[in-house]
């Protein structure tokens, strides 16, 4: 048995109104936005996303050096254990973006195992294997004492049973709003918790595959993993799931869980609307400066990630420009004696953050923090 799907009430039914409409002008914008800086924009929601969900399950990597890990860079200062986990994070992700337009797609307990061993396949063991159901009792520990369960995920022997009836409601499912449905996944395959280990991941990418087969929005703007993955935010998901008991219990309300849902996607949707305004006036300022200086308008993509996050590497800006390693090496030289920018650290590991001559009216607009508004007020 999943749980049942709550009717929505009025707020709920205003908050998601709220919602389409704004992923409904976000897609629009990003449509009729210059391909290079929403490209860039992909690139860091991704990276973004890949980072919180992380993060959450205690593998802490900044946004920064996955997009560096993402881009193929070795001379990221990470533990190996966080650069696997980050790429096989990656791996997944990426193809869950490509089947967002497959036009014979299904759900299938294959595809669900097969992304699990994407996802945990490098930690494979006899006794967590990847990409099976778990063989044995599986527990979420209490944050403040381990030896203590939170939670106790049902009984190894019904896992079967439950992943084929959850399958079967994710092809056929019920006549819920695709973003309710997608919450909905999310709790189901986080509360049958069919593996031994990654089942957190696995859910949020589940919701995130869910959405982004939706079609309104591009995959990399479909997730809120970014949103979840925000310490107090974190805090109120454990809290959240918490409330559904410290044991599977399907026949209840949980109006809670998808009005918080409801919440995520508002503010998500808040949120990258508001880094795409900045992005694209931040390359404004950037592209009229350029002019100005009489240089090369390519070195935009340069300045504009050094602007939004902080640094850029050559690999980067030789990739997102398609150039040589001689033409982006020199073109970060003479942004260097030009002192729009300063080098940090030797050879391959060298990056490009702000000089003392980087516009600084850009650099304001990029560190201006928004505010986000509650969609449920009282």
């Amino acid at each position: 048995m999943l749980f049942p799907t709550p009717s929505l009430a009025v707020d709920d039914e205003r908050v998601l109104d709220e919602i389409e409409r704004m992923r409904l002008a976000l897609r629009h914008q990003v449509r009729t936005a210059p391909a290079k800086w929403t490209e860039g924009l992909r690139k860091y929601l991704t990276a973004d996303a890949v980072a919180a969900s992380n993060s959450i399950e205690g593998f802490k990597v900044s946004t920064i050096d996955v997009e560096d890990l993402l881009e193929g860079e070795r001379d990221v200062e990470v533990s190996e254990e966080n650069r696997e986990e980050t790429l096989a994070y990656q791996r997944m992700m990426t193809y869950i973006q490509t089947l967002h337009d497959v036009d014979d797609f299904s759900y299938s307990k294959g595809l669900v195992n097969g992304l699990h061993w994407m996802l945990q396949g490098h930690r494979h063991t006899v006794r967590k294997p990847a990409g099976q159901w778990r063989r044995g009792p599986v527990y979420v520990t209490d944050a403040r004492d381990p030896s203590i369960a939170a939670y106790t995920a049902p009984d190894a022997g019904d896992v079967p049973s439950l992943m084929e009836e959850l399958v079967d409601w994710l092809n056929d499912g019920d006549e819920a709003h695709p973003l309710v449905r997608a919450a909905m996944a999310h709790l189901h395959l986080v509360s049958i918790h069919p593996w031994a280990d990654g089942n957190g991941r696995m859910s949020r990418s589940l919701q995130t595959l869910m959405i982004a087969r939706e079609g309104v929005l591009a995959p990399e703007f479909s997730s809120i993993e970014a949103w979840l993955g925000r310490p107090g935010n974190t805090w109120e998901y454990y809290r959240e799931l918490g409330r559904r008991g410290s044991e599977y219990l399907p026949d209840q309300d949980v109006s809670g869980w998808v009005r918080f849902n409801l919440t995520a996607y508002h503010q998500q949707a808040q949120t990258v609307q508001g880094r795409l305004d900045r992005s694209g006036q931040v390359w404004s300022l950037l592209a009229d400066f350029v002019e100005a200086a009489g240089m090369d308008e390519r070195v935009v993509t340069a300045l504009h990630d050094v602007a939004m996050s902080g640094r850029v590497r050559r690999s980067r800006y030789e990739h997102a420009e398609g150039l040589s390693v001689q033409q982006a090496q020199r073109d970060l030289r003479e942004l260097v004696t030009a002192q729009v920018l300063e080098p940090v650290g030797r050879t391959r590991a060298r990056y490009y953050t702000a000089g003392p001559r980087f516009p600084e009216r850009a650099l304001g607009v990029a560190r201006t923090p928004m505010r986000l508004v509650a969609p449920f007020v009282g």
